[in-house]
């Protein structure tokens, strides 16, 4: 949640930015579009205001439909009760391949921030919800003291409106001493509610205008509209420029409805309907009561409103076109914009994985698993199988440590800062923990040693731009790099979660990418790590190492068999232990069990 509210502030970034766009929409389209039409315009903005939180709506519901509609055990799974034996099977000839040399990276710091922010917005958020019930208690009690509307003249007014605006609902009116201004409220049963002075100073023009009027909120659902702008308010209450969107579009909503009853008059009363507005612009006022829709307004409101009835005129099928070619590319524009909001606002430690139309089978391997958290992937390319255990830990997503350097090297071999005939890169001098470390490397040496310094030394070649483009290309994990470039991938900003990993090994496998074939063979052979009678085995350890305890383990790769190939990937979690070559063996245990490398 913390991290969310970090996204959330940053995404008010991306809000203000659009809600400048509709602002200067508005102001370049005036003369096109109409006042209805500069109205709805707000509503692309409430609908780009509910998307930092849409992913929280849809957390976890492909793997929950999949669960609930898959309910079925593989059967090349044969765990059995030799798990705890399988163990300690003998995984290669020469394990020299699992000494999977990490560096200990020190804890992140805890995300204050993200929780100081957090705070603040609850607070707002209650504070607004306090005066939102004030204001609830309020308009009860002005409820509980009206009184049904008793003036004849009126009465018959309003029925005679009703006929006019199409309205065919009998909604209650009633009169009160408490308001200045006529108001509609009610979600479920809307009621219009009328001071007792404009009923004592009746005239029949000027009250049937201000019928009609709140006849128009109705009839364009207004009252529903304004739950849920207070709504945003009370979700935005730290954004000034929401809030100022806010007043915006409660001013056009009633331009908008002014602009309803002008359609329903003749053209020489348009005058008359004005001269209303100005006539009680010192009697009405805009509603104390955020959830009700009403006449009143500020002078300024009233003003523009005026301006807006003098200078109206019916639109031609000209001007409706193109009042509608204008807001259809404002909405193009806006709507365009809602993915960057997306981005940052997802919840991004869940890959949201469509499994629908996948063939999955789950298993309960928990025995080869003991203390660790973790799942196990595996993917049947002939068949077209997935083989599961723990959905949700398949799901998340992790740092790939050095699991992620299949790629670093793929996307050195693409620009060439290393070539498949000539992957030396000199050592610096520079002492290591690990003596394996200490001298030059080849591709294949600092794969099988996981030696950082190579890897990082091609990330540096590269750049960090050119390093982003090719994450972004092959849509790695969270695609994040705001850590340190140098350490991004070591339990760091950049994640990516077992079912991800596997797809993208499956994509390596056939060069999905579109990358040199010569490049992705190179880094084949660099992660090949035993050939026999079974197959050929290629994989690759990763170990994260915080404040010298492994905590996260990688195994990731894939078998070839003469007539199958399977993808497989290993994560586990713990606060000791959980190191790459613990995960290489519960996946060669599994793998051993079904059969598929012996």
């Amino acid at each position: 949640m913390a991290d969310f509210m970090i996204s959330f502030f940053i995404c008010n970034v991306f809000i203000c930015g659009i809600i400048g766009i509709l602002l200067i929409a508005k102001r370049i389209f005036k003369n096109i579009l109409s006042s209805r039409m500069q109205y709805n315009l707000w509503f692309l903005l409430i609908g780009v205001l509910a998307v930092p939180f849409m992913p929280f709506r849809l957390i976890g519901f492909p793997q929950i439909l999949s669960l609930l509609s898959s309910l079925k055990s593989s059967p090349v799974f044969n765990t059995g009760n030799n798990a705890s034996e399988a163990m300690h099977v003998n995984l290669i000839g020469n394990p020299n391949w699992m000494n999977d040399f990490a560096l200990s990276v020190n804890s992140t710091v805890s995300p204050t921030a993200g929780y100081i922010l957090l705070g603040i917005w609850t607070a707002g958020i209650l504070f607004m919800i306090i005066w939102n019930i004030k204001s609830s208690l309020c308009l009860c009690a002005l409820k509980k003291s009206a009184l049904p509307l008793q003036n004849k003249k009126v009465g018959r007014l309003y029925h005679r409106c009703l006929n006019e605006a199409g309205i065919h609902t009998n909604i209650p009116i009633y009169s009160t001493a408490f308001l200045k201004s006529p108001i509609i409220v009610g979600l479920l049963k809307p009621c219009i509610y009328l001071p007792i002075h404009l009923i004592s100073d009746y005239n029949e023009s000027d009250m049937r205008y201000m019928l009609l009027h709140e006849l128009q909120h109705y009839k364009h659902k207004d009252i529903l509209i304004g739950y849920l702008m207070n709504l945003i308010g009370v979700i935005y209450w730290f954004n000034p420029l929401v809030w100022y969107a806010l007043k915006e579009m409660r001013t056009d909503r009633e331009i908008a409805c002014d602009t309803s009853v002008l359609k329903m008059l003749k053209e020489d009363t348009y005058a008359d309907y004005g001269n209303t507005l100005i006539n009680f612009a010192e009697k009405v006022s805009l509603s104390p009561f955020p959830f009700a829709a009403g006449l009143g307004g500020n002078m300024k409101q009233m003003k523009r409103r005026i301006i807006n009835i003098a200078s109206y005129e019916k639109p031609t099928f000209t001007k409706r076109i193109k009042s509608i070619t204008a807001f259809t590319l404002t909405a193009v524009l806006v709507l365009g914009l809602a993915p960057f909001i997306s981005a940052y606002a997802a919840d991004e430690s869940h890959y949201q994985w469509d499994s629908s139309s996948k063939n999955i089978f789950y298993a309960d391997l928990s025995a080869y698993f003991g203390e660790y958290e973790g799942s196990f992937v595996l993917y049947d390319l002939e068949n077209d199988a997935w083989n599961i255990y723990d959905i949700e830990h398949a799901a998340l997503r992790v740092s790939p440590n050095s699991t992620y350097k299949i790629y670093a090297a793929l996307f050195a071999l693409e620009e060439s800062i290393i070539t498949p005939d000539d992957s030396l890169i000199a050592w610096n001098g520079e002492i290591y923990p690990f003596e394996a470390w200490n001298t030059s490397q080849t591709l294949q040496s600092a794969m099988n040693t996981s030696a950082n310094w190579y890897f990082q030394e091609v990330n540096e070649q590269l750049g960090a731009a050119s390093v982003y483009n090719y994450i972004q290309e092959i849509g790695y994990g969270n695609q994040n790099m705001s850590g340190d470039f140098s350490t991004y991938w070591m339990e760091s900003s950049l994640k990516i979660s077992p079912i991800e990993q596997v797809e993208l090994l499956t994509k390596l496998y056939h060069n999905s990418f579109g990358f040199s074939l010569e490049n992705i063979n190179a880094v084949k052979g660099a992660i090949c790590l035993s050939s026999s009678e079974t197959g050929t085995l290629y994989g690759k350890t990763g170990t994260g190492r915080v404040d010298g305890q492994d905590v996260n383990g990688w195994f990731v790769g894939f078998i070839e068999t003469a007539d199958n190939t399977y993808f497989f990937v290993a994560n586990i979690e713990a606060d000791s232990g959980a190191s790459g070559s613990s995960a290489a063996e519960i996946a060669m245990s599994i793998l051993s069990d079904m059969n598929i490398w012996e």
